[in-house]
């Protein structure tokens, strides 16, 4: 019989600011979704031109959770077509406010030869 590992938590995720802010931002997109809208890029399909490799679903889901976590707003328009636009909540203007600085030290430490993973410059 195998005996279970239970891990040991330093700092558990609930006491930690740092872990609670990873679990927000993590994930692949959410990070360059923010940026998107920061760049007048708020509805989804202008999101996912943007954003080669991600499914219809992956937008949808991360969306909703940077909806979810107080990040974005969603304001439907009631025309035909419906029309959708995000907008970051003050919340999310200060999360890319500090996430900036990554920016930043991205331009400043990372050569113009190494790979972008994101054709957002």
């Amino acid at each position: 019989m195998k005996k279970e590992i239970t891990p040991v938590l330093i700092y558990p995720p609930a006491l930690c600011p740092t872990a609670l802010t990873l679990n927000i931002i993590s994930g692949k997109w959410k990070l360059l979704i923010l940026h998107l809208i920061t760049q007048q890029m708020n509805r989804f399909s202008l999101l996912e031109k943007q954003l080669p490799g991600i499914s219809r679903k992956m937008l949808a889901t991360q969306l909703r959770e940077l909806e979810g976590d107080e990040l974005i707003t969603r304001e439907i328009f009631a025309e035909i077509p419906p029309k959708v636009e995000y907008s970051l909540t003050p919340k999310g203007e200060s999360l890319v406010a500090a996430v900036m600085h990554l920016h930043n030290w991205g331009i400043e430490h990372l050569s113009p030869k190494q790979p972008r993973h994101s054709p957002i410059h």
